[in-house]
């Protein structure tokens, strides 16, 4: 079995035209005050976030009937086909509510489970970052590059809530934050898009689910950084959801060395 990444081209197109469909779903949302209920694990959930979610599903599986799909809002289809969709209808839904404009779609599409091709589409400020893994990123349509940094103490850290994190968690990732030069919070997905464009160093998170990384992760790996869970492995669909990502490889294995259990 070939090893090598498959064309991306119609799959980015189709992808594009997913964010298309969500930021015009978005952008009408926002105009009136949003259905707001909690779920099982206290989150957030809107009827926009299930409304967008459908949409997007009922594309994918209108264009690739043979793909699964991993999403937030509803049961995951086919997780063993070779391409499976793993989308999140709006990262960051309590800035959704609140009307802090750092909220996005995610529209990433794993080949083998693995991170491929990725969309992080930010509606309220008109830009969207795509890529694939290894091989681009863009950010509304010119090249990005992830930057180097020289050590923990010059690196700009975001993280999107400590309060994801166990209390063990917050004790190691309290190691990070005394190092680093700075940490910014509450990104949501806005925080991996711009470290894909050089602008932060390391992102940093607990709680998450692969609905919202594995789009973010190919763009970042697509811009020449690096995504893993906090013991360096690499993202699963299955995986526990504590992210470090960074754009120079020797940060995130001195974070790796500070986060691992």
């Amino acid at each position: 079995m070939s090893t090598e990444m498959p064309p991306h081209s119609d799959f980015m197109a189709f992808a594009e035209t997913l964010a298309d469909q969500s930021r015009s779903m978005l952008l009408n949302a926002r105009q009136s005050a949003p259905d707001v209920a909690l779920k099982a694990d206290a989150s957030f959930v809107t009827a926009t976030d299930k409304a967008v979610e459908t949409a997007l599903r009922e594309m994918i599986l209108k264009t690739y009937p043979a793909h699964g799909i991993l999403g937030e809002e509803f049961d995951n289809i086919n997780l063993d086909a070779e391409f499976v969709w793993v989308i999140d209808p709006i990262d960051g839904t309590a800035p959704f509510i609140a009307g802090i404009p750092v909220y996005g779609t995610l529209i990433g599409l794993a080949w083998r489970r693995k991170p491929f091709l990725g969309v992080i589409d930010h509606p309220a400020t008109a830009e969207r970052w795509v890529g694939v893994s290894h091989r681009f990123a863009q950010h509304n349509g010119s090249p990005v590059r992830v930057r180097p940094c020289a050590s923990m103490e010059t690196a700009l850290v975001t993280c999107s809530n400590s309060d994801f994190m166990s209390d063990a968690e917050r004790t190691r990732f309290a190691d990070i934050r005394k190092r680093a030069q700075y940490v910014q919070y509450g990104g949501s997905c806005y925080a991996y898009a711009v470290l894909s464009s050089g602008k932060t160093d390391l992102a940093i998170d607990g709680g998450l689910d692969p609905f919202d990384v594995y789009a973010c992760a190919a763009v970042i790996e697509g811009a020449g950084g690096c995504v893993s869970d906090w013991n360096g492995n690499a993202l699963t669909f299955d995986m526990v959801g504590n992210i470090v990502a960074a754009g120079d490889r020797a940060r995130l294995d001195e974070a790796v060395s500070i986060l691992k259990t």
